[in-house]
């Protein structure tokens, strides 16, 4: 829509500015055709950080309360938000997830379904593998961290802190699984949630990987002095 495009990019100028808001993996998302990224969800700023570090124009769903609230809610709705009851299975939302992706949108969905902790990843709901298994799309796997540090529950306005969105390789679902439905929506969920905790482990690693460990610079130095 006008209204995202002409947002985003300052948008994410402040993300950068504020967070040092940090992409990575960028390329797994395909630049066109249906695709849906499936992130965990920490902080209320997890679908703008997500939006501003894909590379393409992304829709999302949001709970219907939020579209009561006079003008913000008109707001979102111009920034691709769709409404979604939490409260049970929503069939006219997911009709409409179905449809966005047969029209070729990407989607941003957070399977576990609320909010958790920092670093850590809760169940995903059968209703994150519904869509992936139903519409076929690839599905991007996403972790970000440090939003909750810049956001933490309960706290109104956000503060400077270090954030990062990394996007893993896409998974497949298109004609998986044999058998009852609901078991392959769960394990198709589940397969999602896995591969989220790669992309987050795999993030950790190369952090570590990059990091000086002073211990083996001190023995070093010390050899040196040795010799």
């Amino acid at each position: 829509m006008v209204l995202y495009g002409i947002l985003k990019p300052p948008a994410v100028a402040v993300m950068r500015l504020l967070f040092r808001l940090e992409p990575r993996g960028r390329e797994h998302v395909p630049m066109t055709g249906p695709v849906l990224l499936a992130a965990n969800h920490v902080s209320v700023l997890d679908p703008p950080l997500v939006g501003g570090a894909a590379p393409r124009e992304l829709h999302f769903m949001a709970k219907e309360e939020l579209f009561r609230i006079p003008l913000f809610g008109r707001l979102i709705a111009g920034l691709n938000a769709h409404p979604v009851k939490r409260d049970g299975s929503d069939s006219r939302a997911l009709k409409a997830a179905i449809r966005l992706l047969a029209e070729g949108h990407a989607m941003l969905v957070f399977p576990e379904g609320t909010r958790g902790v920092e670093g850590r990843l809760g169940e995903g709901k059968a209703g994150a593998g519904m869509l992936a298994v139903m519409s076929g799309a690839p599905v991007v796997p996403v972790f970000v961290s440090g939003s909750a540090r810049a956001l933490p529950p309960g706290q109104a306005v956000p503060r400077p802190a270090k954030i990062r969105v990394t996007f893993g390789p896409a998974l497949h679902f298109k004609g998986k699984g044999e058998g009852d439905r609901k078991d392959r929506y769960r394990e198709a969920s589940a397969e999602i949630m896995r591969a989220i905790a790669q992309v987050r482990d795999a993030e950790g690693a190369g952090d570590r990987a990059s990091t000086p460990d002073p211990t083996a610079e001190s023995a070093s130095a010390t050899r040196k002095t040795d010799s």
